[in-house]
């Protein structure tokens, strides 16, 4: 869906190191992606974050940013008898999207751990968006 025609080999490159954010050195965000009916459907794994202040997402040349920040708490730990498998950290993900896509129609919602972005799929491709901070409501 996506222009290709575009793309130099160093573009490429570029594209693998946002998709797997080596430079920031997040760990990538587990994804599912979709198409219902006219709408691309992102759903992103997020347990324990608040959605209003933890994660971020942003369009930004033709990609779906979708960065996340879990905090450790350190009231559970007691001495040397804690035991934990949870990550803290940063994480994140990086979605190509088709070329067109307008950002005023992407809806972000947040349920249960899982945030799901849907995108309108363009019917004819257009320039990239602007990069824009997208709204996330509560389910």
């Amino acid at each position: 869906m996506s222009d290709l025609s575009r793309w130099s080999p160093m573009d490429l490159l570029n594209s693998m190191d946002r998709l797997f954010d080596t430079k920031r050195g997040a760990t990538p965000i587990r994804v599912e992606e979709y198409v219902d009916g006219d709408h691309l459907v992102v759903k992103a794994e997020v347990p324990g974050v608040d959605p209003d202040k933890d994660i971020e997402i942003t369009l930004d040349e033709g990609f779906l940013n979708i960065r996340a920040e879990r905090k450790e708490r350190e009231e559970h730990k007691d001495g040397d008898n804690f035991h934990s498998e949870f990550r803290y950290g940063s994480f994140s993900r990086t979605v190509p999207l088709p070329v067109g896509v307008k950002e005023e129609d992407i809806k972000a919602q947040y349920v249960d751990g899982v945030l799901e972005v849907r995108l309108p799929v363009p019917k004819e491709p257009a320039e990239p968006p602007t990069p824009k901070k997208v709204p996330i409501s509560r389910g």
